[in-house]
Parts: C-alpha cells; structure tokens; sequence
C-alpha cells in the first residue's frame, strides 16, 4: 500500500463540513479578543500615541459578531458535545467573543478616563 492511499483511507471519515461555521466564530472571536488587547494595552499608553477607543469599538464590534455566529453554528449542529459538528468549538467562540467584548468596553472606559484633564472635569 502506497503513501497516498494509506492517507486517504485515514481521511476518509474526516470532514469539517459540520465544523465550518464553529471555526469561522473562533476566528472572528479570537480576533477581537487581539483587537481588545491591543487596543487595551494602546489605551494604558504602553504602545502607540493613540487613546485607542477605535480598537475597542472595532473589539466589541467583532465580539458580538463571533458570539452571532458562534450562536447560528450552535443552532444548526445536530449533535452534541463530541460528535463533529462544531458544538465545542461554537460554546469556545462564545467565550471568546465574551472576552473581547470585555476587553473592548474596559479599553473604551479606560480611553474616555485618559481624556480627561487632570481635575477629572471635562471642559
């Protein structure tokens, strides 16, 4: 038996097919979690000039968006925990996309505290 039919009998009873939806809302939501640090980190004034509310806005944005589809993947798996439809993977992304959206609302709270002058009164 040659190399190439031995691996596609081992790939055979593998698909991600069910798992699609679920991969993509781990990616959107791992993105806003990148996007939420960063912008978290910008708005402590360890990395750039900027107060970095654009990045916590993009962050809650894209996290609510991971959670969406993590819910649609979630809705449409047929089995359960274990199975191969992205159930898993679906219930991580909407702990991801919580997570970025956290990260984003305390780098957006963070930012609009940096913009205050040092009396703590605006204006």
């Amino acid at each position: 038996m040659t190399m190439s039919i031995q691996l596609m009998t081992a790939a055979e009873g593998y698909s991600v097919q069910g798992r699609g939806p679920s991969i993509a809302a781990d990616l959107v939501a791992l993105a806003s979690v990148a996007i939420g640090a960063l912008a978290l980190a910008r708005a402590k004034g360890r990395i750039g000039t900027g107060n970095g509310r654009t990045g916590a806005i993009v962050a809650m944005a894209v996290g609510l968006t991971g959670m969406i589809l993590a819910g649609v993947a979630l809705a449409i798996a047929d089995g359960g925990p274990g199975t191969g439809n992205g159930v898993v993977g679906s219930v991580f992304a909407l702990v991801l996309g919580l997570l970025g959206m956290a990260l984003g609302g305390r780098a957006r709270a963070r930012s609009r505290r940096a913009g205050l002058p040092a009396d703590g009164l605006p204006g």
